[in-house]
């Protein structure tokens, strides 16, 4: 059963035109389902007004389902052969990622982890087999290979115990704990030898889950022509909702890919930083999305917030992604028009959620951001 197997051994970082594989968008179609669970639950917490309660459900949600994205894509990155094992493997991922999609709704409520924990065993089981064989197949990243395994192996024991007996006062103070011993396994093991991935490749697998994320918001724009559609006396409202939602994913969208993503330092530590603040970027898109169904809401009469408090809900989270891209994506250009005209427009957007249609004034700051991240990429060419 070992023919038709390649040595999994690490693969050249600088190796020309490397580009995501068709089971990689395989298993990204499955963090589709994820996110849109995860920002359809937030949307149901705003609506009722549970901010604080929604936020944590979606912060420990969401942390779940970049963390099993993240460790995919990053191992893939470095060791992927393509062969019949891996492929295997990379489905009994899915399997678990699936049922991590399905187990969303339940931990975010804090009803039951149970599901999505045990989708996190399954994948953390093929994850780490996957570990074990390229520490057999190259002797050169044996020893990082195998603290992944320890470190897996350890933590997830600690998200069993966290989900099975934490008493509801401890659960947050002991997820950020438990999260924190997570997040820092890369940071133990790739000490020893870092992994071979590839910035480009590594590039563009971050864009298509940007993509993932802004596809929730599309279709919050779309429920908006629905519902225009079907209550006839709210058309134009609807309408409006619609284009301004789209405006507004438009610029996100333009803001981001406006310019290479690549990690340029190579520094573990930078990498790190690059890697983790996507978490906090990719969760304030998809929580955008969650705003606009809001508006939506509110623009069927449906909605039992104050137009302020519902607007606040798109505008806050759009501000967190403008100042995120510009410390993240922008900073590096060190352009002062942008490091004064980024942050001005976030602290704007927050501003005028006061003011009347409030979606139609953040589409105009949106998209004068967007245009102000290409006129200075022009200007510096």
């Amino acid at each position: 059963m070992t023919s038709g197997l390649r040595a999994m051994v690490a693969r050249d970082p600088a190796q020309p035109h490397r580009a995501s594989t068709p089971l990689e968008l395989l298993f990204d179609l499955v963090f589709v389902v994820a996110v849109s669970r995860a920002s359809g639950t937030l949307h149901h917490f705003w609506a009722e007004g549970h901010f604080a309660e929604g936020l944590a459900g979606y912060a420990i949600g969401f942390f779940a389902i970049w963390w099993a994205w993240m460790n995919f894509t990053w191992f893939a990155s470095a060791f992927d052969t393509d062969d019949w094992l891996y492929r295997v493997t990379v489905f009994v991922q899915m399997a678990g990622a699936l049922t991590v999609a399905a187990g969303v709704e339940r931990a975010m409520t804090g009803a039951d982890f149970g599901i999505a924990i045990g989708g996190y065993v399954l994948m953390r089981i093929a994850a780490g087999s996957q570990w074990v064989r390229a520490a057999i197949s190259d002797p050169t990243m044996r020893a990082t290979c195998l603290r992944y395994v320890a470190g897996i192996t350890a933590v997830q024991a600690a998200w069993v115990c966290w989900g099975l007996f934490a008493p509801e006062h401890l659960r947050i103070p002991l997820f950020l704990v438990i999260a924190l011993a997570d997040i820092s396994v890369p940071w133990f093991s790739e000490r020893v030898a870092p992994t071979t991935w590839h910035p480009e490749h590594i590039a563009e697998r971050y864009g298509l889950f940007t993509l993932i994320v802004l596809g929730e918001s599309i279709l919050a724009s779309a429920n908006s022509i629905i519902g225009g559609a079907e209550e006839a006396e709210n058309y134009t409202t609807m309408i409006g909702i619609a284009a301004s939602a789209l405006v507004i994913v438009a610029a996100v969208w333009w803001i981001y890919f406006d310019q290479e993503q690549e990690c340029k330092d190579a520094s573990l530590r930078s990498t790190l930083l690059w890697g983790y603040s996507h978490y906090f970027i990719f969760g304030a898109v998809a929580a955008l999305s969650a705003g606009f169904e809001i508006a939506v809401d509110e623009g069927l009469d449906k909605s039992h917030l104050s137009p302020t408090v519902g607007a606040f809900t798109a505008t806050v989270p759009f501000a967190i992604y403008l100042v995120l891209a510009w410390l993240v994506l922008l900073l590096r250009r060190r352009d002062t028009i942008l490091n004064i005209g980024l942050p001005a427009i976030a602290v704007a957007a927050v501003a005028i959620s006061p003011l009347p249609h409030p979606l139609y004034w953040l589409a105009g700051l949106a998209a004068l951001a967007a245009a102000l991240v290409t006129w200075r990429r022009i200007e510096d060419a």
